[in-house]
């Protein structure tokens, strides 16, 4: 009879291996979270400071900014030129581009990582609206850099 048992429970033994695998495999280390926050944070940091130089060292070749906007209720999704966006960051203007965010959820696998973060954008010390951005990054030679930005604007319904 423990024979027969030893039989039964290698197919559920395996099964449990199994659908433990895919959650193994996501896994990283504080170390790697912290450098991929540190990142985007740079990215912010750079805005505030209207940096351009120190926004452009967190993007990788080839970078897509989109935004998602909804008016009279019809969805666009927007792409930004970044050497646009990097333009208006780092042309002298008034007021700070101050962008608050909090770190939702931060993903990573090897080198990949995906990260959701709420946020509040002010323009100088006025509040202008709020939403999500879902940044992609990759891990390069030099370190993490942000491949796909897309966010939602909304001036409501803000958190």
């Amino acid at each position: 009879m423990p024979r027969l048992n030893s039989l039964r429970m290698k197919p559920l033994f395996l099964v449990a291996l199994l659908l433990a695998a895919p959650a193994a495999f996501a896994q990283t280390g504080p170390a790697e979270t912290a450098a991929v926050k540190a990142t985007i944070t740079t990215f912010f940091t750079g805005m505030r400071q209207g940096d351009s130089t120190m926004v452009r060292g967190t993007l990788a070749p080839g970078v897509v900014l989109q935004t998602i906007t909804t008016k009279e209720g019809t969805t666009r999704v927007g792409l930004e030129n970044p050497n646009e966006f990097l333009q208006a960051v780092g042309t002298p203007h008034k007021e700070v581009y101050d962008e608050r965010i909090r770190f939702e959820r931060v993903l990573v696998d090897a080198n990949l990582a995906s990260v959701w973060t709420p946020y509040r954008f002010y323009v100088g010390p006025k509040f202008s609206h709020c939403g999500y951005n879902s940044f992609q990054l990759v891990k390069l030679a030099a370190g993490w850099r942000i491949v796909h930005v897309i966010d939602t604007r909304r001036q409501d319904g803000c958190r």
